[in-house]
């Protein structure tokens, strides 16, 4: 591994928390709201579990050490270097992929440039152990990048690498191949997790980071919640200084994902994973989340999510400041499940309706009313209740104010409270109200008790619709 001192180049920033702070969120992230995160690595070979395989299999007693033993043998053996070559990526086709996130109205792509696995799914000049020189022998993120930005998309990576550290510990606790010193590079150091991590792991950390930056220009990088640690905690303001200075170096806006309190306010992008806030932030964030309930990578047996039930998450996150990061995960031959396309496509079908509402919107003075309560928090995506009719959520665009009623309304008749005459916060006349993808006419009126709106015979799309009203 050996230690590497990255230098950090000239620009506008240091590493220090202060000088951080000048960071300012991208105007493209502000507009664009929708983005598409791709888990895809060796791990999908066994489609068993989660992306998690790989140290759930060394773990005695877990269903995935015991279907590896039935499966493939004994570790010693047979271990996770031993998907690799089953990881062909052979119908891989990037303008493809891109050409399905595009019709599901995603503004920006962010792959998986390195999970838990150590496996790096780009060029790395720092390991043997990568895409261009094992399984598919291609350069997965590059071609990706390519065929993003050829399509009018912002380019991001996440690198979950912090966690490499310690990810197959569990194999050192028996005989299996992890204690191989012919693999060490991939699997090592193997540490237990308690354990800090080295000056040397940290400067090889920063090193890769920054060659994945400079490599493939990303306008985003993604940190997963293990750079809490307090070793990290350097490091991350070197690489945030090094990053934000190439963007300015390159003129081009760029962005830090972050998990909990891993940066300090103000200096990059919070992160909530499968998560959101239950209120209106006065900051930009994004919640990342996946199309699955139960895994991030491809495993046969998916438990999905409804279309409507993502569009709701979609909406809700925007009237809180927010943007939605849906996570999808391709097979190993490089086709993304049928089940997962034809969700983005729904999706891309309400935007299609409804994109109006929710690209190049910022928030309202409210995010919204109704009944339904949203859990705040990581790990609490399933955990809210079906939007109803009720549920209404606000996104304004100049002097328009579009409010996103979460399920048809079968009485035909929508209420909207927060726009009673007099409210405090709704005291301009309303001019006219439309209904998104409907020609028909809204008939409407406004009293002390909202405003009222008889919606028309035929539903514009399917889960929620939109109102747009023109503010006077």
């Amino acid at each position: 591994m050996g230690k590497r001192i990255t230098e950090i180049p000239p620009g506008p920033f240091q590493p220090t928390w202060e000088s951080l702070r000048q960071f300012q969120v991208p105007q493209w992230y502000m507009d664009a709201k929708f983005g598409i995160f791709i888990h895809w690595g060796p791990y999908c070979v066994p489609a068993f579990g989660s992306e998690w395989y790989p140290r759930q299999m060394y773990i005695e007693g877990t269903p995935e050490f015991e279907h590896h033993l039935q499966t493939y043998g004994p570790h010693k053996h047979f271990g996770y270097k031993d998907f690799i070559p089953m990881f062909k990526a052979e119908r891989f086709d990037p303008e493809e992929w891109t050409d399905l996130f595009r019709r599901a109205g995603a503004k920006f792509v962010v792959p998986v440039a390195e999970h838990h696995d150590g496996f790096a799914m780009y060029d790395s000049s720092f390991s043997r152990w990568c895409a261009t020189k094992m399984g598919p022998c291609r350069d997965v993120v590059g071609e990706l990048a390519e065929a993003v930005r050829a399509a009018g998309m912002v380019f991001g990576c996440s690198t979950h690498r912090e966690e490499h550290w310690w990810f197959f510990e569990p194999g050192m606790r028996f005989d299996s191949d992890v204690r191989d010193p012919e693999y060490f590079d991939l699997y090592g150091p193997a540490k237990p997790e308690s354990e800090t991590p080295d000056e040397e792991w940290l400067e090889d950390w920063l090193a890769r980071t920054c060659e994945i930056v400079d490599k493939y220009r990303p306008q985003l990088v993604w940190f997963d919640w293990w750079i809490n640690n307090p070793a990290y905690e350097p490091y991350l303001r070197r690489f945030a200084a090094y990053y934000y200075n190439r963007g300015a170096q390159w003129g081009l806006e760029v962005a830090i994902n972050y998990k909990e309190k891993a940066f300090a306010e103000g200096t990059a992008v919070l992160d909530i994973e499968r998560g959101q806030l239950s209120g209106l932030a006065p900051f930009f964030w994004q919640n990342d989340t996946s199309v699955s309930k139960n895994s991030w990578g491809y495993v046969q047996n998916q438990d999905y999510k409804t279309a409507g039930w993502l569009i709701g998450d979609l909406v809700d996150v925007v009237s809180k400041n927010g943007a939605l990061l849906l996570n999808v995960g391709p097979k190993p031959d490089g086709t993304i499940p049928e089940p997962e396309q034809e969700i983005l496509l729904e999706i891309g079908r309400w935007l299609e309706v409804n994109g109006e509402a929710i690209y190049g919107t910022r928030p309202w003075v409210i995010f919204g009313e109704g009944p339904t309560e949203v859990p705040e928090g990581g790990f609490s995506d399933t955990k809210r209740t079906e939007f109803t009719a009720e549920d209404i959520r606000f996104t304004t665009k100049g002097d328009i104010l579009y409010a996103l009623v979460m399920a048809w309304p079968e009485s035909g008749r929508v209420t909207v409270k927060s726009l009673a005459s007099g409210s405090r916060q709704a005291p301009q006349e309303i001019a006219k109200v439309e209904l998104l993808g409907s020609a028909a006419p809204v008939t409407w009126t406004r009293d002390p008790t909202g405003l009222h709106v008889q919606m028309p015979a035929e539903k514009p799309c399917e889960h929620a619709c939109t109102l747009r009203i023109a503010l006077s």
